[in-house]
C-alpha cells in the first residue's frame, strides 16, 4: 500500500514539473520554444477533457474480495456474514484514505491555479485546475474556478460546460449560476443569463444586492445592443446627422494637430449629440478612444497652469462628454471605466480654472442622477479625492456649492459609499475636520448644514461613530464650531440644529474622547438650555450626561 502511495505522489510531482516546464516554455523569448509549449498545452488540455468524458461512462471493476470463488453449493450457503461486513468496512476505509490523499493533491493544484489567476495568467490557471480535476473529479470549486478562467480567456462555451459539471456536484451552487450567467451574457443569451441570476436569488436571498447588480448589467447590455443595431441601420440609410457624426470622428482622429483644431471639431460634434442615434454612433465608432487617447488633448488636461487655449480644449471635451452621456448609461460606463479616469475626474473637479470645475461638476451630477451612475462613480473614481473636491465647493457662496453638496449627499446614502467610508475613515477624517473648522460667517449656511448632516447620517453607524469619537482633533473641531455658532445664534440657528444631530450620535459612544472634553460639551449644552428656541432645546443631547 505504501508503495502504491509513493507511486501516486511521484506521478503527481511529475505532473507539477511538466506544468512548470510548459509555463516556462510559454514565457520563453524563443518563438519556436513558445509555439511548441502552446501545442503541448493544448494537447494536454484535450487529454484532460477526454479523461473527464470517459469517466462519466467508465465502469470500474471492484477487485475487493467480497466472497471466495464458488466451490460448491454447500460452500456458498456457508458464507460468513461477519467476514463480509469486515471486508466491506476495509474497502470503505481504503477508499476514504485514497480520496483524502487525492484531495490534498487537488487542493494544492487549486492554490497554484488561484495564484496564476491572480497574476492574470489564465492559461496556467486552467492547466492547474484541470490537473486537480484528474485527482478529484467531484470538486465543484475546481469547476467554478476553471469556468471563471475560461470566461477571462473568452472561451464561454467551455465555461458553461464547467458550470454544468459544478451543478452536478452541487445543484445549489451559487457560483456556478453566477459564472453561467456571465458566460451567457457574453454570448448575448440575455434571457438565459437572467434565469441564472434569478436562480441565485432562490438559493440565497441574502445575495439580493449582488443579483440586482447582475440583472441590471444584463438589461444595460441588451439595451446597448438594440441601440447599436438601430444606429447602424440609420447610418446605412444615410441619415444626415449620423453620417456627419461618423465623418467628424474620422476628422478628429488625425494626430498632432493644433489644440484649437480639436476644440473646434469637438464643439461641432457636441452639437450633433442631440439624439440616441448619434450618441450611440459616437460609442461604436471609437469616440471615447479618439478623444481620450489623443496626445494633444491629454497634454491639455495634464497641464497644471492652463492657458486660454488649453482651457478651451478641456471645457469643450467636458461638454462633449456631457452630451454623449445624456440618457445613455452604456456611454457613461465606457467613460467612467476608461484608464486613469478615476483620478482625472476628481482632479478636474478641484481645478484652479473655474470653468473646468463647473463642467466637471455638471458631468458628475449628470452621471449621478441614476442608481447605476452612482454605482459607477463609487466603483471607479478615487473617492478620497472626490470627497475633498466636493467639500472644497464650500468656498463658493453661489448655487454651485449646494449642487456639490447635493451630489455628495446622494453618494453618501449609497451602501457602497458607507462600506468604503468605514474602511477608509482615518484618511477621510481630516476632510470632515476641515468642514467643522470653517468659519460659518463666510461659508454658505445651507451647504454647510448639508455637509454636517452627511456626517451626522454617517455617524449613525457604530464603527464610524467610534472612530469619530476617538479622534481628539475631531472633538476639538466640534467644540470650535459650537463656540462660533453661539456668538450669533439667530444667524447660525440652522447650522446649530444640524450640528446637534451629529453631537447626539457621537454621545452614544461612551466613554467619550476625554472627561475634560465631555465636561466642556456639557457646559455649552447647559448654556443652550437658556435658549428661547424650542428646536435647539429639543435637540440638546441628553446622552452627554453618561459621558461625564
Amino acid at each position: 500500500m505504501a508503495e502504491e502511495q509513493e507511486k501516486d505522489l511521484q506521478k503527481f510531482l511529475k505532473n507539477v514539473d511538466e506544468i512548470t516546464n510548459l509555463i516556462q516554455g510559454m514565457n520563453s523569448n524563443d518563438p519556436v520554444v513558445r509555439q511548441k509549449a502552446v501545442q503541448e498545452t493544448e494537447k494536454r488540455l484535450l487529454l484532460t477533457e477526454k479523461d473527464q468524458d470517459e469517466d462519466e461512462c467508465r465502469t470500474t471493476l471492484n477487485k475487493t474480495m467480497i466472497s471466495p470463488p464458488e466451490a460448491s453449493t454447500k460452500d456458498k450457503d456457508a458464507i460468513n456474514s461477519e467476514a463480509f461486513l469486515v471486508s466491506l468496512e476495509k474497502d470503505a476505509k481504503e477508499r476514504a484514505r485514497r480520496r483524502q490523499e487525492n484531495k490534498v493533491f487537488a487542493d494544492a493544484l487549486k492554490e497554484k491555479g488561484n495564484e496564476a489567476f491572480a497574476k492574470g495568467d489564465y492559461e496556467t490557471a486552467v492547466l492547474c485546475y484541470s490537473e486537480g480535476l484528474k485527482k478529484l473529479k467531484d470538486m465543484k470549486v475546481l469547476y467554478t474556478n476553471r469556468a471563471q478562467a475560461y470566461i477571462k480567456l473568452g472561451d464561454y462555451q467551455k465555461a458553461l460546460v464547467d458550470c454544468e459539471w459544478a451543478l452536478k456536484c452541487d445543484e445549489k451552487c451559487p457560483k456556478a449560476y453566477f459564472h453561467m450567467g456571465k458566460a451567457n451574457l457574453a454570448l448575448k443569451n440575455y434571457s438565459t443569463s437572467r434565469e441564472c441570476y434569478q436562480k441565485i436569488l432562490e438559493i440565497d436571498p441574502k445575495l439580493r444586492t449582488q443579483v440586482k447588480d447582475c440583472l441590471n448589467q444584463v438589461d444595460l447590455q441588451e439595451k446597448a445592443e438594440l441601440q447599436e443595431k438601430e444606429a447602424h441601420e440609420l447610418l446605412n440609410s444615410g441619415k444626415n446627422t449620423a453620417v456627419t457624426t461618423k465623418n467628424l470622428l474620422e476628422t478628429l482622429s488625425k494626430p498632432d494637430q493644433i489644440p484649437l483644431f480639436y476644440a473646434g471639431g469637438i464643439e461641432i460634434l457636441t452639437e450633433m449629440m442631440t439624439e440616441c442615434t448619434e450618441r450611440t454612433l459616437f460609442r461604436t465608432h471609437s469616440g471615447f478612444s479618439i478623444i481620450g487617447d489623443n496626445e494633444v488633448i491629454r497634454r491639455c488636461f495634464s497641464t497644471a497652469g492652463k492657458d486660454a487655449v488649453e482651457e478651451t480644449v478641456c471645457v469643450s471635451v467636458l461638454k462633449l462628454w456631457q452630451a454623449v452621456c445624456s440618457g445613455n448609461e452604456e456611454n457613461q460606463r465606457l467613460l467612467v471605466t476608461r484608464p486613469n479616469m478615476g483620478e482625472l475626474l476628481p482632479s478636474l473637479l478641484d481645478s484652479r480654472v473655474m470653468a473646468i470645475r463647473q463642467q466637471s461638476l455638471a458631468l458628475l451630477l449628470q452621471i449621478g442622477q441614476t442608481e447605476n451612475g452612482r454605482s459607477l462613480i463609487l466603483s471607479h473614481l478615487d473617492l478620497t479625492r472626490l470627497l475633498e473636491a466636493l467639500v472644497s465647493f464650500l468656498d463658493f457662496p453661489d448655487k454651485k456649492t449646494s449642487t456639490a453638496m447635493g451630489l455628495l449627499t446622494d453618494l453618501a446614502l449609497e451602501e457602497r459609499f458607507q462600506v468604503w467610508l468605514q474602511a477608509n475613515l482615518p484618511g477621510v477624517l481630516p476632510t470632515f475636520i476641515g468642514v467643522l473648522k470653517r468659519d460659518p460667517k463666510i461659508t454658505n449656511p445651507s451647504a454647510l448644514c448639508q455637509c454636517i448632516a452627511i456626517m451626522g447620517n454617517l455617524s449613525a453607524d457604530a464603527t464610524t461613530r467610534r472612530q469619530m469619537a476617538d479622534c481628539e482633533e475631531f472633538g476639538d473641531a466640534c467644540l470650535g464650531l459650537m463656540a462660533k455658532c453661539e456668538k450669533d445664534m439667530d444667524l447660525f440657528r440652522e447650522v446649530m440644529y444640524t450640528f446637534l444631530g451629529l453631537l447626539m450620535n457621537l454621545c452614544l459612544h461612551s466613554p467619550f474622547v476625554s472627561e475634560a472634553w465631555a465636561m466642556e460639551v456639557s457646559r455649552r449644552c447647559m448654556a443652550l438650555l437658556n435658549s428661547q428656541d424650542g428646536g435647539i432645546l429639543t435637540n440638546i443631547p441628553v446622552e452627554i450626561g453618561y459621558a461625564e
